[in-house]
């Protein structure tokens, strides 16, 4: 054999033998890649949290809606997106454990909302323990019901404006005047309103001219910026007579009506056998 021909054969030995080298090379690492255990994050993930069950209305005890009648006041007012108002309805998102008070002649009253009850924090949030508060204010009167009608001459004299059950302060007096011919009406915060109405009053007589020591705005709209609960102290005159208040005054005028009818009866009795 000549030693070109032996070359030749010695090389084509070792081409052989290194590409069968590579080729069980990656024999091997193909084995390795298809045999080797994928990588997970399923177990090293955390579990979902658990979803509380939506709180069902039967479940929770509302307080009482509270409808006006004739001869009630309110606190009509709404916040300032106008979503969450009182009106006096059992449809107001304010209707609940509202505090209104039925007008029986002259004296000292109280009105208020409060939108920290379970019946208005459900309707709003869905949650009767949420928390929310009202924002703002965007008008805000009482308003009695019939009173035009049952008392024409009567004057409300707002005494006190508490939010959150702190008194705010009041930039100017508030007036008396009907509302819709029926209602008789005091505002708080009316910015829809530019000029004194034709029967603006309060009890010592007609209100008339421009704006400035009576309006119909007379809180500063900062001081409600976010509230809970707001009430408002008044005074009511000018219902005449009006009828007895209940409790002890009630039964002393009661009493004294008896005592004067016996009276009288008696002196009749005496006249007729006197004659």
């Amino acid at each position: 054999m000549s030693k070109k021909l032996f070359a030749v054969l010695a090389a084509s030995a070792s081409l052989l033998m290194l590409c069968t080298a590579c080729g069980s090379s990656e024999a091997e690492s193909s084995a390795e890649e298809t045999t080797t255990a994928p990588v997970t994050t399923a177990a090293t993930e955390e579990a979902p949290a658990e979803t509380a069950a939506p709180v069902v209305a039967e479940d929770v005890e509302f307080e009482e809606a509270v409808v006006a009648g004739s001869g009630d006041a309110i606190l009509a007012i709404t916040d300032g997106q106008w979503y969450v108002q009182y009106w006096g309805t059992k449809d107001d998102l304010l209707t609940y454990d509202a505090k209104i008070a039925h007008i029986d002649g002259d004296g000292d009253y109280t009105v208020g909302v409060n939108v920290g009850t379970k019946g208005a924090q459900f309707d709003i949030t869905g949650d009767p323990a949420n928390g929310y508060t009202c924002g703002g204010v965007d008008f805000a009167a009482i308003k009695v019901f019939d009173g035009t009608t049952l008392y024409p001459n009567m004057s409300i004299e707002i005494k006190e404006i508490r939010v959150d059950g702190k008194p705010i302060e009041m930039t100017a007096k508030n007036y008396t005047s009907s509302d819709d011919g029926t209602e008789m009406r005091s505002n708080i915060y009316n910015h829809f309103v530019s000029k004194f109405p034709d029967d603006a009053h309060t009890a010592d007589g007609a209100v008339t001219g421009e704006f400035g020591e009576y309006s119909s705005m007379i809180i500063n709209p900062d001081d409600v910026a976010s509230w809970t609960t707001i009430e408002v102290d008044f005074t009511v005159t000018g219902t005449g007579d009006g009828a007895p208040a209940e409790g002890e005054d009630g039964e002393a005028a009661e009493s004294a009506a008896e005592t004067d009818a016996a009276e009288t009866d008696a002196a009749e009795t005496s006249e007729a056998a006197a004659g």
